[in-house]
């Protein structure tokens, strides 16, 4: 079982070798935050900002583009799926993959702490948690906060892993995820990566980075009811599936 440790976030500065690290952000009708997300996140020194575009009908994909990104289109629907075609469109030379959302409620100024532990070999996974730390009102709804719950009993229960959150906002060493098999092309490939790092005993760590009000724009899951619900039915079929498929798989 892989060991969770907490950690501070306060970044560390240290004389390592210069790492390729590159972000992954999926959206959709964004055009309020993106240009703002992708230039914080260039400006914490990650090599590139990978925009994968879900068929916005608004400016988002020319915001994002003026702000340095580089915008790729994924016409068919799925976090997941989205999630994957950003992987498939960074750098051949990556060494570090940061994913967070495109709406302005991750931190980006977390991302130094976020890499550290995997650039100094303490890791090879850390998790952002939102429930921890300073939450603006409203930025975390309650179905998020319980599925948060949930997800962190679950996984506690099954693997003894100690992740408090599903956070989105999240890095991994890129050779470690292309080794994981991700499949889940839903909603539910934030808690499939959680469960595969616990399963496989890797060395993960957690920060805490909080969470703010989106900027502009609706929630497309936890300001939509109908939506919440399809993307907690998800993630309970996710946790049960892959849950039985990684049981059978340690059996042989």
């Amino acid at each position: 079982m892989s060991t969770v440790t907490h950690e501070s976030n306060a970044a560390r500065s240290t004389g390592l070798r210069p790492v390729v690290i590159s972000a992954v952000i999926p959206c959709l009708d964004e055009e309020a935050a993106i240009a703002r997300v992708v230039t914080s996140v260039l400006a914490t020194g990650v090599c590139e900002a990978v925009v994968v575009d879900g068929g916005s009908r608004d400016r988002t994909v020319s915001e994002a583009i003026g702000a340095g990104a580089r915008v790729i289109v994924e016409p068919q629907r799925g976090y997941g799926r989205a999630i994957q075609a950003g992987i498939a469109a960074v750098r051949k030379d990556a060494e570090i993959l940061v994913f967070l959302d495109g709406d302005g409620s991750d931190s980006a100024e977390f991302i130094p702490d976020l890499v550290l532990p995997i650039i100094e070999g303490r890791a090879v996974f850390v998790l952002g948690s939102r429930v921890r730390g300073l939450r603006e009102s409203g930025s975390l709804s309650p179905q998020q906060i319980m599925a948060a719950h949930l997800g962190r009993l679950l996984l506690r229960f099954v693997y003894g892993a100690r992740f408090t959150d599903l956070s989105p906002f999240r890095a991994i060493r890129r050779e470690v995820l292309d080794g994981l098999d991700m499949s889940d092309m839903t909603y539910g490939w934030n808690l499939e990566m959680l469960m595969r790092v616990a399963a496989a005993g890797l060395p993960a760590r957690e920060i805490t980075v909080g969470q703010r009000r989106r900027v502009g724009g609706a929630s497309k899951v936890s300001g939509n009811f109908s939506a919440g619900l399809k993307a907690a039915h998800s993630m309970v079929v996710t946790f049960i599936r892959l849950a039985v498929r990684l049981r059978r798989k340690r059996q042989f």
